[in-house]
């Protein structure tokens, strides 16, 4: 089976381009199952129901997110009642929504899925090693498929935890700092990893935001409203072969197309 991951998508021009281009990449790439890193979906910041559910009908099944999760003060109770999004793991007990869960792909055919937070340059929270091995330890009653959003910024804390969990799960792979690095690989134990999906946003920006603003605000130092940019936009990613019958990874291959 295939699994596709998109890195964090930007706005409405990050919605528009998975609209467009999501159903040509899962014909192409015979892709069973989508997640997508949503935590910037709704005017740049934080997702929304009605952002969501355009998600959800553009063919993402799942939707992970990160530290701008709470964003939009309607996430809260969006989180609450819908199982298709996911915030990370290991925030405090009582924190609304799950940071895990089991998905059916087939009858037969299960995937469980979790998502995380880095501690390094990021806000204090749980530790993401110990809460892996927790998380995974419950997933794996259900299904050897276990695949990890890890929303961090330091690349070091990305590739240590995933060292760490190789061999226990299917595949690692990083967002939040919206750069698509090129070191995918399968490590030893069988896991797909990749430091950071990139994002769905637009290419001539900062981070998906409007350049201007971002270079006035380092020069100014002062507030500066952001604005998602404009114009054509890149959709990044990896596309997962696994093994469904040992959960390992047979290979892990980058997505990086543009439209307009």
């Amino acid at each position: 089976m295939k699994v596709a991951m998109l890195g964090d998508i930007i706005g409405r021009p990050g919605r528009r381009a998975v609209k467009q281009i999501l159903p040509q990449l899962k014909k192409k790439h015979e892709v069973d199952f989508v997640i997508a890193n949503g935590e910037n979906s709704a005017g740049g910041v934080g997702i929304t129901e009605k952002v969501a559910e355009e998600l959800f009908a553009a063919g993402v099944n799942v939707i992970t997110t990160g530290n701008h999760v709470w964003d939009k003060k309607e996430a809260i109770q969006l989180l609450e009642r819908e199982p298709r999004i996911l915030r990370p793991a290991n925030y405090p007990p009582g924190t609304p929504g799950l940071g895990m869960n089991v998905y059916s792909i087939k009858p037969d055919l299960k995937i469980g899925i979790f998502n995380l937070s880095g501690t390094v340059f990021m806000e204090d929270l749980a530790c993401p090693f110990r809460t892996a091995m927790e998380i995974i330890e419950q997933l794996k009653k259900q299904t050897q498929i276990i695949v990890l959003d890890f929303h961090a910024e330091a690349t070091a804390e990305k590739i240590a935890l995933a060292k760490y969990l190789d061999g226990h799960i299917t595949a690692l792979c990083g967002t939040h700092t919206h750069v698509q690095t090129a070191d995918e690989k399968i490590f030893p134990g069988g896991t797909a990893y990749i430091t950071d999906l990139g994002m769905v946003g637009p290419s001539d920006s900062v981070l998906g935001v409007d350049a201007k603003l971002v270079i006035k605000k380092f020069l100014t130092r002062m507030p500066v409203r952001f604005e998602v940019a404009k114009g054509p936009v890149e959709v990044q990613g990896v596309v997962v072969e696994i093994d469904e019958n040992t959960g390992k990874a047979f290979s892990i291959k980058r997505i990086n197309e543009t439209c307009v």
